[in-house]
């Protein structure tokens, strides 16, 4: 057994068809399209979404939703994790910068405070954005918001 003595397994192997090659081949005329129609023509090629002329369901479903080019995304900070961020570091003021060195926020985004968790300790926190319960928990644990303000760029 050497390389020149390789042959393809019997049988898995076929010659190709050779469509429109004249009557006698047994493929020539229609060339296995079929007569006339859409798909025997040359450069047929079927458009996405077509349904042979009924209308697309594309086009047949209501259009739904929008989005709003005023919203305003925040990185959502729990109280629990100011809470560890305030007893880890010992902290009496937790502002963005705070939050920035922590990890918990990036330059650019947008902070807001929201109640999940409790906080126990007082602790004067600057951020965007406050929940009313955020606001409520902090400022009857002894601590105080600051909010600041939103500079939308043009």
């Amino acid at each position: 057994m050497n390389l020149s003595n390789l042959k393809p397994a019997k049988g898995s192997t076929h010659s190709q068809r050779r469509i429109g090659r004249g009557t006698g081949s047994g493929l020539g005329g229609t060339s296995t399209r079929g007569h006339k129609g859409q798909k025997s023509r040359s450069g047929y090629s079927k458009k996405i979404g077509f349904e042979g002329g009924q209308m697309p369901i594309q086009r047949r479903l209501p259009k739904f939703g929008f989005k709003n080019i005023n919203r305003v995304e925040y990185k959502a900070i729990n109280l629990s994790t100011l809470q560890a961020l305030a007893e880890a570091q010992q902290l009496t003021k937790i502002g963005i910068e705070e939050l920035k060195t922590a990890g918990f926020v990036s330059s650019k985004q947008l902070v807001k405070v929201l109640a999940k968790g409790t906080i126990s300790s007082a602790v004067e926190v600057t951020a965007h954005a406050f929940s009313k319960t955020a606001e409520e928990a902090i400022t009857k644990a002894g601590g105080k918001t600051t909010t600041l303000k939103i500079f939308k760029e043009a």
